[in-house]
């Protein structure tokens, strides 16, 4: 937990903050206390596969990992967002902790109420039980997943290979920038045209000197009409042309992009990269299969996919072989890489995001969301990794969690994966398709 503690903190102030002068250290911490506890739960998992530490250590590590990061994602992040959002607001200064408290109490009321549409209350269990609180976080959590993933699956294929590149040449980029000079030197010279004219006007006194009173306005209206309608319909044409440019330095910025990614396709890396499109081509149609019969047929799986898959491999090639020693060397694999890439993945996903949105009065705030983010989707990938490892290790987390309706997280994950994907699908079909013809107009 140190070291994954460190690492949150270097992060934070190698990648996060590094373009930041003001630091709030409790939000440094609070960030880094959540990425190690969402790391160690991590950590368990591979432990409960290898047999690492005793059973009830394990236990109690698990009781302690799920009681701190639920503190940490209830009360504490979305009080310290609600404090941080009032502390921007001059008119609240005096009474932030107040309307800090408040924020948090309006937060804690919606939380609730997100269980009510959804099949996770359980009488059974108190109000502030890990059931209930772990219950909501996994809604929030896998909805978040299944967004990301259907939009990954969709676009990353669509990233990595060359059939969605359209063919650039030179012809057309030189065409292009060609175009753009002749754009920006027509903007220099009617922008010289009105400040000739302004020059023209400030020499004969009609900027300075303008007359006041009622009559003084008659007189300007009625003398140099013919003047100011010139210029207003110069700057309307240099507005037009300025936006003109924009669109057109944009599109020029693309089509080299373009053309680097058609010289990068052929090479060794990028031939690579294309094979590993039409894999994730193959796997993107396949899950939007699956989780179309899983929809359907309201099917979820009682094993986990290693140990059936080896299972109908065995059967079909009618060989002797070890599956319970084999399947639980391969989960631990396929584990522990879905748990780098989800880490890498999200910490760069976040890293973009908050470039992106960030500012020097925001970051704090910002920084705590994607804390927020990223512990509800470390909790939600728990519930969804439980299915990927054999029965013998889900006991321990399947008593931790407590009686959750594990299947209603793996159906509600299909369908929001489902919505995402094929929405996905139409947005990327849709900018492809405009492409061409955004080319074609400019």
């Amino acid at each position: 937990q140190v070291l994954f503690f460190g690492f949150g903190w270097l992060f934070f102030m190698r990648q996060l903050f590094k373009d930041y002068e003001v630091r709030q250290y409790v939000v440094q911490v609070i960030f880094s206390v959540t990425f190690a506890f969402s790391c160690t739960m991590f950590e368990l998992i591979i432990f409960e596969i290898l047999g690492v530490l005793n059973s009830s250590s394990r236990y109690f590590h698990w009781k302690l990992n799920l009681c701190v990061i639920l503190l940490i994602l209830v009360f504490m992040v979305p009080f310290y967002i609600g404090y941080f959002v009032v502390s921007n607001i001059r008119l609240l200064h005096r009474q932030k902790l107040l309307f800090a408290c408040v924020l948090w109490l309006t937060f804690m009321y919606f939380f609730w109420k997100l269980g009510d549409p959804f099949p996770i209350l359980s009488p059974k269990h108190g109000i502030l039980s890990i059931e209930q609180l772990i219950s909501r976080v996994g809604v929030i959590g896998v909805t978040l997943m299944a967004l990301l993933s259907g939009f990954g699956a969709v676009n990353c294929p669509y990233t990595y290979m060359s059939y969605f590149l359209r063919n650039v040449t030179d012809a057309d980029i030189l065409a292009l920038e060609r175009r753009l000079l002749q754009t920006m030197d027509m903007i220099v010279s009617k922008k010289k045209r009105i400040a000739v004219a302004h020059r023209t006007m400030f020499q004969r006194g009609e900027v300075h000197n303008k007359p006041t009173g009622f009559w003084g306005m008659i007189k300007s209206v009625t003398t140099s009409v013919a003047g100011s309608e010139n210029l207003s319909l110069i700057q309307q044409e240099v507005d037009a042309l300025e936006e003109l440019s924009r669109q057109l330095f944009l599109e020029t910025a693309d089509l080299h992009a373009t053309k680097e990614r058609i010289e990068y396709s052929k090479t060794f890396q990028g031939k690579y990269f294309n094979f590993l499109g039409y894999f994730f081509s193959i796997y993107c149609v396949w899950k939007i299969f699956m989780a179309t019969i899983n929809i359907v047929f309201d099917r979820v799986g009682k094993t986990d996919p290693v140990t059936r898959g080896i299972e109908i491999t065995v059967n079909y090639l009618g060989i002797q072989f070890d599956v319970k020693f084999w399947s639980q060397h391969i989960s631990f694999i396929l584990v522990g890489i879905i748990i780098v890439t989800s880490i890498r993945g999200l910490l760069i996903t976040l890293t973009k995001f908050f470039y992106a949105i960030s500012s020097s009065k925001s970051s704090n705030v910002i920084v705590l969301l994607l804390a927020q983010i990223m512990g509800m989707y470390f909790v939600s990938s728990v519930l969804l990794i439980r299915m990927s490892m054999p029965l013998e290790y889900r006991t321990i987390i399947t008593e931790v969690l407590g009686e959750l309706q594990f299947n209603f997280y793996h159906r509600w994950f299909d369908v929001i994966f489902l919505v995402s994907a094929l929405s996905s699908i139409l947005f990327l079909y849709l900018a492809h398709k405009q492409a061409p013809e955004k080319h074609m107009a400019l």
